[in-house]
């Protein structure tokens, strides 16, 4: 992976779209069966004596606990912080996780290390970015894309936000670890995967629509972990060590293009709101929570069957929804009509989606994960309003395309 992360970085140097790439800061990317071996050399080499190590009850016992014991050996102090989850038994990315490891955390570490999976990196990475201290990433499952992003999704109040924070400055995965994670952590990454299908479309028509900053080599590097991943399904639903190396492969360069970019455009889209949406309302109702992406990967055929039942109708009528909407987007849309329906057209259809993510043991409706369809119906109409800076389809049918 760090021969990929050399090319990646020489590439985006050569990238003549315009826009800004990010400086990636990520030093080494280590999946491997040696991986904590190899991370506390590393804290050697970077001369860091104490870390603090950021985890909760399972992802300790699944790694924290050798990863410990592993750099003690080679006298390095580790602070561990234990996240304790909320009264359903789930550990959440809210205020009281955030200031209770910032509470925890000695004012004299080196760096923090987060080891867990998603709700573990976005506490850590925030955590440290207010505290000016770099993290690691330990990955305990191959379950999101975000590992090597800077975006951290928190729950602010009851709602759920993204805030630009940092990145890791290296990551350590341990293959044995990675392959006896639970295999529904594990299909809720090659869900994660899937979402970038309508992502990569959302993004597309937002550069179209609003000149949203593009870029068609993130876009290809993107497009080329999810294509890798749908190559590879058998090896993943199988979940031997080929597999899982694909799909944790996949998501690292996903984050990794995020990052360039600065912000989550390739990624996610509306199939991302609609989660984000249940995940707030599951909070609301005080119900236990459901993985990232087991959700996106119900949402986005959702998304893909919206798309094409709802907004393809509408752009033949647009003459109807003329007087109701901006004159600047009537004409991109009208100018663009060819090139949207194109777009639609490239997406897998809803049963292809959904046979993936059953083929690698994913939830594929909505009422498995206990989401019913009042909520779903819902949140198709309200959950692009968590992103208003984001030109989704779905913001564009709902806010603009309204038929007189």
């Amino acid at each position: 992976m760090n021969q990929t992360l050399d090319g990646i970085v020489s590439l985006a140097k050569q990238c003549q779209c315009g826009h800004r790439h990010y400086d990636i800061p990520i030093e080494q990317i280590v999946v491997s069966h040696e991986a904590f071996k190899r991370l506390a050399a590393y804290l050697q080499y970077k001369r860091y004596k104490k870390v603090a190590v950021v985890a909760d009850a399972r992802t300790f016992a699944a790694a924290g606990q050798s990863l410990c014991d592993e750099l003690e050996n080679e006298s390095i102090r580790c602070k561990v912080c234990f996240v304790q989850p909320d009264e359903n038994g789930d550990v959440i990315a809210d205020e009281r996780a955030i200031v209770q490891v910032l509470l925890e955390t000695p004012d004299d570490v080196d760096a923090f290390i987060a080891v867990g999976a998603g709700t573990i990196h976005d506490i850590t990475r925030f955590g440290s970015y207010k505290m000016k201290v770099p993290f690691i990433s330990v990955p305990t499952a191959p379950s999101v894309d975000g590992f090597t992003s800077m975006g951290a999704p928190l729950i602010i109040r009851g709602v759920k936000k993204t805030i630009q924070a940092q990145a890791p400055i290296a990551v350590f995965a341990d293959i044995e670890v990675l392959r006896n994670a639970p295999k529904a952590m594990i299909a809720a990454g090659f869900g994660d995967m899937l979402a970038k299908y309508t992502s990569l479309a959302d993004w597309q028509f937002a550069h179209w629509m609003m000149e949203e900053p593009y870029c068609p080599f993130v876009h290809q590097l993107t497009e080329q972990s999810l294509q890798t991943c749908v190559d590879h399904l058998d090896d993943i639903a199988d979940g031997g060590e080929q597999g899982i190396r694909v799909v944790m492969d996949a998501l690292l360069q996903s984050g990794i293009a995020m990052l360039l970019m600065g912000q989550s455009y390739p990624a996610s889209g509306a199939e991302h709101h609609l989660s984000h949406y249940w995940e707030i309302e599951f909070l609301r109702q005080n119900k236990r929570q459901v993985l990232h992406g087991a959700k996106v990967g119900v949402s986005t055929p959702i998304i893909v069957e919206h798309y094409q039942r709802v907004f393809w109708p509408l752009l033949s009528e647009l003459e109807k929804c003329r007087t109701s909407m901006d004159e600047t987007i009537w004409e991109r849309l009208k100018a663009h009509t060819a090139s949207i329906r194109e777009l639609l057209e490239s997406l897998p259809s809803p049963e292809r989606l959904r046979s993936m993510v059953e083929r690698v043991g994913g939830a594929v409706a909505p009422q498995q994960l206990g989401i019913d369809r009042w909520l779903v119906e819902r949140s198709l109409k309200e959950a692009h309003r968590l992103r208003p800076n984001r030109f989704t389809m779905l913001y564009c049918l709902n806010e603009c395309m309204l038929i007189e």
